[in-house]
């Protein structure tokens, strides 16, 4: 049986210290106050959840709804790895949470579940809430500057004050977005304690084209299916100045690096078959008048401008109809890269999985240290697989655990 360490409480001796205030941090204290643990919650920033509070553009997309298929389809990071953590918490856990603490949510299209009032602010004010209510100790405004352990305690220093747990959870985030707060400063804790970091690179990331993007700027598109090698995504995309982004491009942009061509097709619901039998049906128009019948015309029209000998299906020969079908259900779009890591929603990439027990999250090599959230080589897609994974991740964290 695995029991808290017993010590002679001090000033600023607290049993379980979290560092980072994000959702994985305001759930681990949560739920190691839920324990009866004395805890403070440590943030940098002058107030709760900052990263949240932008998500879903404000809405706060707070977990998803699916099977534990789906969640895991959602989270291509290392996923699997938390088989055991949703054993214990999982999406249907953070739906009922909230629910109990007051927060009344829904659903939306592809199980993204978010609360009734859009606003994130209605969430991040539940979690302080619960906060408040278990007696946790707030300190905003504290950024730390040092960790150590000394024989059972760990010694957690910010610039004006020296704190000390026999539990230490570590919930600073990735590297993305660091005007949020996420520097990586929680890599730099644990390599102070000997565990290995992965390669960091951005994911969920918009994607940058070489492509006509003023042609098509701030169109969007429900739906399509974009493709690159053996990866396919079928959600929401959006040309930008830039290029693309929106879930497909998003979920697409863990898979490149550039220099590879992407294959967009806008109407996966219809084969090439059905497509031609639309064009012959309308074969007397214009190859954009037949197309934007199906299509948004600023899209039919840029289709059109590709053939431009074409002026109607009727008249294009066996080969043109072959490759204007192609070119309508494929279209390539050449991509140069993607948004840098301080650009992009999610870190790709972190502590490294091995040397953290699956089912506490603690550090196999020092006692009383867990994990929680973006820090560990866990990366999801958009749609609220990634705040599931925090929140997850952060409960279990938390919670008292009984070995064998």
């Amino acid at each position: 049986m695995k029991i808290l360490l017993c010590y002679n409480k001090g000033m600023n001796t607290f049993e379980t210290i979290v560092i980072g205030a994000g959702p994985a941090g305001m759930m681990a204290a949560i739920a190691a106050a839920s324990w009866g643990k004395e805890t403070l919650l440590l943030e940098k920033n002058k107030r709760l959840g900052k990263k949240l509070a932008g998500t879903g553009g404000g809405r706060c997309n707070v977990t998803n709804n699916g099977t534990l298929d789906e969640l895991l389809a959602g989270i291509p990071g290392n996923g699997r790895f938390l088989y055991s953590v949703f054993s214990q918490f999982d999406n249907h856990d953070i739906i009922r949470f909230f629910e109990d603490n007051g927060v009344k949510l829904k659903v939306e299209d592809h199980g993204r579940v978010f609360p009734t009032t859009d606003r994130s602010q209605t969430i991040i004010k539940a979690l302080e809430t619960k906060l408040l209510e278990l007696g946790v100790s707030i300190q905003t405004g504290r950024e730390v500057v040092s960790v150590k352990k000394k024989v059972d305690l760990f010694q957690v220093k910010t610039a004006d004050a020296l704190y000390h747990a026999p539990q230490l959870i570590v919930t600073t985030g990735g590297k993305a977005y660091p005007s949020t707060g996420s520097t990586g400063f929680g890599y730099d804790i644990a390599r102070h304690f000997g565990l290995s970091v992965t390669s960091l690179e951005a994911a969920e990331s918009p994607i940058l084209t070489h492509f006509p993007h003023k042609t098509l700027q701030g169109l969007s598109l429900q739906d399509v299916t974009l493709r690159c090698g053996k990866h396919q995504v079928t959600h929401d995309l959006l040309f930008t100045h830039f290029g693309l982004s929106g879930p497909a491009a998003l979920r697409l942009s863990s898979f490149i690096s550039g220099g590879e061509t992407a294959y967009l097709d806008p109407l996966p619901e219809l084969s090439t078959g059905e497509l031609a039998q639309h064009l012959e049906r309308h074969r007397d128009k214009s190859i954009k008048n037949a197309l934007k019948l199906i299509l948004p015309e600023r899209l039919a029209e840029y289709m059109a401008q590709q053939f431009p000998t074409i002026e109607k299906f009727k008249q294009a020969n066996p080969r043109e109809r072959e490759h204007l079908l192609t070119f309508v259900k494929s279209i390539p779009i050449d991509i140069t890269g993607k948004m840098s890591l301080a650009r992009s929603f999610v870190t790709k990439g972190g502590i490294d999985l091995r040397e953290i027990n699956p089912k506490t999250l603690e550090s196999k090599k020092v006692p009383g240290l867990h994990f929680a959230g973006e820090v560990l080589d866990i990366n999801a897609h958009t749609g609220g697989f990634n705040i599931t994974s925090a929140l997850c991740t952060g409960w279990v964290a938390g919670s008292l655990h009984y070995e064998e």
